[in-house]
């Protein structure tokens, strides 16, 4: 079985939804919901990141009773935001609760790494931190761009590409934007236009490229082929880690040897499973996924 670990601070949050809105704070974050979708699909990962005292404890208690191996570095605070869903597309603000601030270890156990899942929340994760993943590992990357394009203005977050963004990408073997990030980084709505961004994606180095569209699906680009991957129609009540747990359902098909199709398909039947839910409790089952998967492929296929 693979040797996997997730980088990127956990997150304790607040989710207020048209249908929900969660008691306190409650864990998520790209790396902790990559993570625990990968232990309810039978496989433990370990996560790598900075948690705070307020939470710590908290913490600890939640990656045991789910199965999740950590390496965790001590911060003044722990990361986390509220998360206010708004309008028929799912639009969402951000507002900082609390930021953890970067990653400064580097542990030596990532050397034995064979996937780095690189998911960043707010900055965390910078370009000497990917060129170190690069020069002491032998490890293929996945990157998740959200937390390398977020900023903070007076606890507001917004977006923007960075100089040394491109060259973040180009170390990376998969890089998987949503439509948001998709067009800070390129200037192209992909919901317009999949295959420009896609390509320019790809110039910068990146060995395989996955925009994920919402209730669109997603398109994933080898170079060469696009493919067009549908959602799983489902009632939708949380967005919150629906990406995350995309790529937790792309990497198993990948590691089981799935075509790259195939892989999109399973992230897609993962992802929603995570979105009829909120929080870390998602009902997620090998048994589900893989079914909600044959459902998806039969649907295609008719």
């Amino acid at each position: 079985m693979a040797n996997i670990f997730a980088i990127g601070n956990p997150v304790y949050d607040r989710i207020k939804t048209e249908h929900l809105e969660t008691e306190g704070r409650v864990l998520s974050g790209c790396s902790a919901n990559f993570c625990l979708a990968f232990a309810r699909l039978g496989v433990r990962t370990t996560l790598v990141g900075n948690v705070g005292r307020d939470f710590k404890s908290d913490f600890e208690s939640d990656l045991k009773r789910y199965g999740v191996d950590s390496i965790i570095y001590e911060s003044q605070q722990s990361g986390g935001f509220f998360l206010r869903y708004f309008g028929d597309k799912g639009e969402r603000e951000l507002t900082l609760l609390g930021e953890a601030g970067p990653i400064k270890g580097f542990p030596e156990e990532l050397e034995t790494a064979d996937w780095i899942v690189v998911a960043p929340i707010l900055g965390e994760v910078d370009l000497a931190y990917m060129e170190k993943i690069k020069e002491r590992t032998s490890a293929r990357i996945f990157l998740d761009p959200q937390g390398i394009l977020r900023y903070s203005d007076n606890g507001v977050i917004g977006h923007r590409k960075m100089e040394e963004t491109e060259r973040i990408i180009s170390l990376c073997d998969i890089v998987k934007p949503n439509e948001l990030e998709c067009k800070v980084l390129t200037g192209i709505d992909p919901r317009e236009d999949y295959r420009t961004p896609a390509e320019m994606l790809k110039s910068w180095g990146a060995g395989l490229v996955i925009i994920t569209l919402a209730e669109l699906g997603s398109v994933i680009y080898d170079g060469d082929n696009f493919f067009k991957v549908p959602a799983y129609a489902t009632n939708a009540l949380d967005p919150t880690g629906a990406g995350d747990t995309y790529a937790a359902g792309y990497m198993y098909g990948l590691i089981r040897g799935y075509a790259s199709e195939d892989c999109g398909i399973l992230g897609s039947a993962v992802a929603s499973v995570m979105v009829e839910n909120s929080g870390p409790d998602f009902p997620l089952t090998k048994s589900e996924a893989l079914e909600r998967m044959k459902r998806i492929l039969d649907s295609v296929e008719s």
